[in-house]
């Protein structure tokens, strides 16, 4: 039940892994089988299938070989798995939650789907860090600690939110915002990621609590206008409202930035 609300809640997997139709929802009888493609100049990666189909998917793997694969970014091959699967938020999942993923994941029906390999422009690591112990749960008596683990983790919110410099997360500015998405998912659009810090003028400084639930869940903004993708709200509805509640304080938390 845990790994069910995380896939489908905040770490919201299938917003890469599952296939789109032209209209850019979901194929459902095609949940987490893969095809989610990202073209940029650096890269041409596609989500794989992670049902449990034995040659196309991960029917075959081991459990340790999928949270190596999900919290280090090593497949059971040996090679590294590139952006954007965000790894360097995955590596602090706990070994509660990742077991958890991996336990839903073992209830997802095993779908045929052949893809492509990623092709990368740039070197990729030859690891994101050390190997990863064990990593203990997050207390949720402590709302911003729990918060954060939400949101820099499971919801990898910062992968977007805060700016990049040479390809890396540039986090003394965490959450201003500001990377572009072209054509996500397939739209004939650009999206910008939001400011998602308490700054007053530029940021969600002078939202309420409710406002700031309902862009994250609704994707309204507090002026009735409707997000863009790639904000994977389709999954953000089943956050709870404890996780919720968690996930602001946090962000109410974090230093003010402006987009400058």
């Amino acid at each position: 039940a845990r790994g069910d609300y995380l896939v489908n809640g905040i770490v919201a997997c299938g917003n890469c892994h599952t296939p789109r139709n032209a209209d850019t929802t979901f194929i459902t009888d095609m949940d987490l089988a893969g095809a989610f493609q990202v073209e940029r100049s650096e890269f041409t990666a596609y989500a794989p299938n992670i049902t449990q189909d034995r040659e196309t998917g991960i029917g075959a793997w081991s459990d340790d070989e999928i949270i190596l694969a999900i919290r280090e970014g090593v497949r059971r091959d040996g090679t590294i798995i590139g952006p954007p699967m965000p790894i360097s938020a995955y590596r602090d999942i706990s070994d509660t939650d990742v077991r958890a993923i991996v336990a839903y994941l073992r209830t997802v029906a095993p779908i045929q789907n052949s893809l492509p390999r990623s092709v990368y422009n740039i070197p990729l690591p030859e690891s994101y860090g050390p190997s990863v112990g064990r990593v203990p749960d997050v207390s949720r008596d402590d709302s911003v600690a729990y918060g954060a683990y939400l949101g820099i983790t499971l919801g990898h919110c910062m992968e977007c939110h805060t700016p990049r410099s040479k390809e890396a997360l540039d986090m003394s500015r965490t959450g201003a915002g500001g990377t572009v998405f072209q054509k996500p998912h397939g739209m004939q659009l650009t999206a910008v990621a939001a400011n998602i810090t308490p700054h007053p003028e530029q940021g969600l400084g002078g939202w309420t609590d409710d406002e700031m639930k309902r862009v994250i869940t609704q994707a309204i903004s507090r002026d009735g206008r409707q997000l863009l993708p790639a904000m994977p709200f389709y999954y953000y509805k089943n956050i709870s409202e404890e996780d919720l509640d968690a996930l602001i304080a946090y962000l109410q938390s974090i230093p003010p930035q402006s987009a400058d």
